[in-house]
């Protein structure tokens, strides 16, 4: 399905890139991260709208790393406590 002559797969595409570039420009490394990893979600799903597996696993794989960090220091390491 087409908008503009723009398919639904490249719309999620250019969301996941708008909503990763804005993450960077967040103050609060919190926010960041939160925002961040809606993006790598939105990149995974554009990985698995692509037509073709396998040249969309880089996208996947990647986004699923960058995904885990930003969990991993968001909700589970312990915050340390500046002296």
């Amino acid at each position: 399905m087409d908008l503009f002559g723009i398919t639904i797969t490249e719309y999620v595409g250019y969301l996941a890139s708008v909503t990763v570039l804005t993450s960077f420009i967040m103050k609060d490394v919190k926010r960041l991260r939160t925002i961040n990893m809606i993006g790598c979600l939105l990149f995974v799903t554009y990985g698995f709208l692509m037509p073709t597996l396998r040249t969309a696993l880089p996208i996947i794989l990647t986004n699923i790393a960058i995904f885990c960090i930003n969990f991993y220091y968001s909700f589970l390491k312990k915050t340390e406590v500046e002296a």
